[in-house]
């Protein structure tokens, strides 16, 4: 447990695969404005066909090793990784104590599944959500109207992340959109058929 004072925490789950630039600049963004930032590798119950979770997870702690920010702000914490995120949140504050402010990190491509999200209403009224925009997905009065519906506080991101995504990566091979130690792993390993 933490001390008494009170800690604001983001969580960052993803289902990155793999993790690219643009996860490692929101990162190195949220490092500047939480007290600690907590990282996982998840395995979306509403996407198909994703890489082993050992593998997100591995390439993760390789992106977070390459960010220049104090090592105690942000760590990759396996036991967060769970296929719903409000059980994601009983571990956080298990680990964290249930004082501490927990911030939930989602894209704003995610915000369209939140009312399919398992006990997704629960989860939002013990967080609030920062909402950090994707190019392609606009976040506009219907999007934020779905986290109202929910009893959701939310933020959203001055981030300007960068258009990179997973998927470009798996189709392209581009070594720009992805840190070097990944695309080592990624070749060692005979990921996305590299």
């Amino acid at each position: 447990m933490m001390n008494s004072e009170t800690t604001n925490i983001a969580l960052f789950g993803t289902s990155a695969d793999p993790p690219t630039a643009g996860h490692q600049m929101i990162l190195r963004w949220l490092c500047d404005r939480f007290d600690q930032v907590a990282v996982w590798a998840s395995d979306n119950p509403l996407k198909s066909q994703q890489t082993p979770l050992e593998h997100r997870l591995k390439m993760l702690e390789l992106a977070i090793a390459q960010i220049d920010a104090p090592h105690h702000k942000i760590s990759l914490h396996r036991e967060l990784s769970h296929r719903y995120s409000i059980e994601t949140l009983k571990s956080a504050q298990q680990i964290w104590g249930k004082e501490s402010h927990f911030t939930f990190v989602v894209g704003s491509d995610i915000i369209a599944q939140l009312p399919r999200w398992h006990r997704g209403e629960a989860l939002l009224q013990q967080v609030k959500l920062l909402i950090i925009p994707r190019p392609g997905y606009p976040l506009g009065e219907k999007e934020l109207k779905i986290v109202a519906r929910m009893g959701g506080r939310y933020a959203i991101a001055d981030i300007n992340a960068p258009e990179v995504s997973s998927s470009a990566y798996r189709h392209w091979h581009d070594s720009r959109l992805i840190m070097p130690l990944v695309e080592d792993y990624i070749h060692q390993e005979k990921l996305y058929a590299s």
